[in-house]
């Protein structure tokens, strides 16, 4: 093996790039168990493309076949059900961990300075999963899988002047059928291949950058620890205790979240009751609902997931720390929290007498959030300074001038002996 690894090495860095990137990667020693679902979700990632590609064996993307070829993986396939239920848990799973990831990233302001782009590439990594989760949903052919399809495809129609014809391109057809099936079927096949070099770059802005920490300082080279078997052991830990909570809902609940109409094969001359979406999508469903007008209600659940990207400059405090040291900033988190909550319950029941107001409320608190902030940090750290900040937030400042002033000092001095070089060749 030491002859193997000795000649890949002279062709390929591979000994470098794992010291470097995996075991010796370093680490800041004060991170919590909050900083474990980011790995967690690269594993979900992982469950799901290999699930879905022996899926994928099985399934027939054509209208008249696909509700009668999951059946066929369910009852008639060796471990099917295993491998539908892992996939269908697996795809909640998943936003269940991207949620918690951005909740952390949120409460401890890691989206600040240096890691906007790490923060901005996440972003996009939940547009690239929403994608394959919504393309993914149509693929039983059910009741709800039909309708939802439907009704999603044609809020595109409310783009104005190409709004018909980009419909009818997403749809492949002017109702959603064979054509929209296949193309979707293709997507959401082809599109975590797509996520997988998407979570490559997130990977690299974040060796760039380092992770964050509670504190919400860099800590210096000395607080650093190896990744390897540190953080690994801790990972392994969050990993068992995912699998079994996993494990639970594939082997006991596993219809907790799918919908019962979608048992039902999908009928173009029956709409159900109340048409619902996925779990994960309710919270911008109510937004879209709480909006009278169309167009307006469309754009609204188009900013209410982009908005994310504009953290690094409406949060405008330089307290360290995110909503660990700034009091209002954690009220507001956590009234935020609980507005999502709120409205992923109004998306989950039919618009009627209270959840209407109770909608446009919560949707109002949403977007008033986000515009608050930018003021709401500022006059929340005038108000500490003025206090007088804890001792723990003064001396991580004071520990941020220094490594400035150490980083200044050594651009300066590298910046000297390389002018003293180019003097010295001059001279010989």
């Amino acid at each position: 093996m030491k002859h193997v690894i000795s000649w890949v090495d002279k062709r390929f860095p591979l000994t470098e790039f794992v010291k470097k990137e995996l075991t010796e990667y370093p680490t800041p020693r004060n991170l919590s168990f909050w900083w474990n679902f980011g790995s967690l979700a690269g594993i979900v990632l992982v469950l799901q493309i290999i699930t879905g590609i022996f899926l994928a064996m099985h399934y027939s993307p054509v209208a008249s076949l696909a509700f009668d070829s999951v059946e066929h993986i369910m009852r008639e396939v060796n471990y099917g059900w295993l491998i539908r239920f892992m996939h269908s848990t697996g795809a909640s799973a998943f936003f269940l961990m991207i949620f918690i990831h951005m909740a952390r990233t949120l409460y401890y302001g890691s989206y600040r300075a240096p890691r906007e782009l790490m923060w901005w590439t996440g972003q996009g990594l939940l547009l690239l999963l929403m994608a394959t989760a919504f393309m993914g949903y149509l693929l039983p052919w059910g009741q709800m899988s039909y309708w939802g399809a439907q009704v999603i495809t044609s809020l595109f129609g409310a783009v104005p002047f190409l709004g018909d014809e980009l419909v009818i391109w997403l749809r492949g057809d002017f109702t959603v059928g064979n054509a929209t099936l296949t193309r979707f079927f293709s997507l959401h096949y082809l599109i975590p291949f797509i996520i997988v070099g998407a979570v490559v770059i997130h990977l690299v802005a974040l060796h760039s950058v380092r992770s964050s920490n509670p504190s919400g300082i860099n800590l210096a080279d000395k607080n650093n620890i190896p990744f390897h078997p540190y953080f690994t052991i801790k990972d392994i830990f969050g990993v068992s205790v995912f699998f079994a909570v996993y494990s639970y809902f594939v082997f006991f609940q596993p219809n907790l979240l799918i919908e019962a109409d979608n048992y039902i094969p999908a009928n173009p001359m029956q709409t159900p009751a109340h048409i619902v979406p996925e779990w994960y999508f309710l919270p911008f469903y109510a937004i879209l609902r709480a909006i009278p007008d169309l167009v307006g209600g469309v754009i609204a659940m188009g900013v209410s997931v982009m908005i994310f990207a504009a953290m690094p400059y409406l949060d405008r405090s330089k307290i360290p720390g995110g909503a660990r040291y700034r009091p209002f900033y954690r009220v507001m988190f956590y009234l935020f929290m609980i507005d999502v909550l709120i409205l992923g319950y109004v998306g989950a029941h039919p618009p009627e007498g209270f959840l209407v107001i109770l909608g446009q409320g919560a949707t109002f608190f949403y977007f008033g959030s986000f515009a608050l902030l930018p003021f709401l940090s500022k006059w929340e750290e005038a108000w500490l300074r003025k206090k007088g900040l804890p001792a723990e937030v003064e001396a991580l400042l004071a520990s941020e001038q220094v490594q400035q002033l150490d980083r200044r000092h050594s651009r300066e001095d590298r910046r000297k002996n390389s002018t003293e070089t180019s003097g010295d060749d001059g001279n010989e």
